[in-house]
């Protein structure tokens, strides 16, 4: 029995140093629509998303379009870069790319983050499976959970992501499958 799983990456936020209640901007309000046009055409079971406000605004109408709550797991929201705001952004990602232990202050490895990801998609695969589960969440964690399940999924993949973004990862038990990219 197959399980399909829909990554979303949240639409394009206002910035906000408050990470949790950082909404989206309007254009993002606009692709929200678009990921809920195309996530409507595919018999979606349940909506599971991020705590952060700009990953539930992004899938809240497919779960609605369901007649069902968004399901909020603290787990898939975005992995924590530093404590500190990082004077150099992408020289502060490549690093802890570059070196999956490796941590700023603060912060999360790519091997930690990685771990709290999978645990909890391990477990969405268990408690749902042979169902179609919309999760949205954040570009790192997101494709830090892919790479778990194939490695070609790293930080050059995550550098050419869109804001939104769809991949359907289709799994038998936890075996990844097939992934497909749904948005266009």
């Amino acid at each position: 029995m197959l399980t399909n799983l829909y990554f979303v990456r949240h639409a394009h936020s206002e910035y906000s140093t408050e990470e949790l209640k950082r909404p989206l901007s309007k254009k993002g309000l606009r692709d929200a629509k678009k990921v809920n046009q195309l996530l409507a055409k595919e018999s979606i079971d349940y909506v599971i998303s991020s705590p952060y406000l700009r990953a539930v605004q992004t899938v809240e109408g497919v779960a609605k379009g369901i007649e069902k709550e968004v399901i909020i797991v603290d787990a898939f929201k975005e992995r924590q870069l530093s404590s500190q705001r990082v004077g150099d952004f992408q020289l502060a990602i490549t690093k802890v790319w570059k070196e999956p232990s490796f941590y700023w202050e603060g912060g999360e490895s790519n091997v930690f983050a990685q771990k709290r990801g999978v645990e909890s998609t391990l477990k969405v695969l268990e408690r749902y499976e042979g169902k179609n589960i919309v999760i949205g969440t954040h570009g790192n964690i997101m494709v830090l959970i892919m790479n778990y399940f194939d490695t070609n999924y790293g930080f050059d993949f995550w550098k050419e992501l869109n804001m939104p973004d769809i991949y359907k990862l289709t799994f038998d038990k936890s075996e990844l499958k097939v992934v497909n990219r749904i948005w266009s």
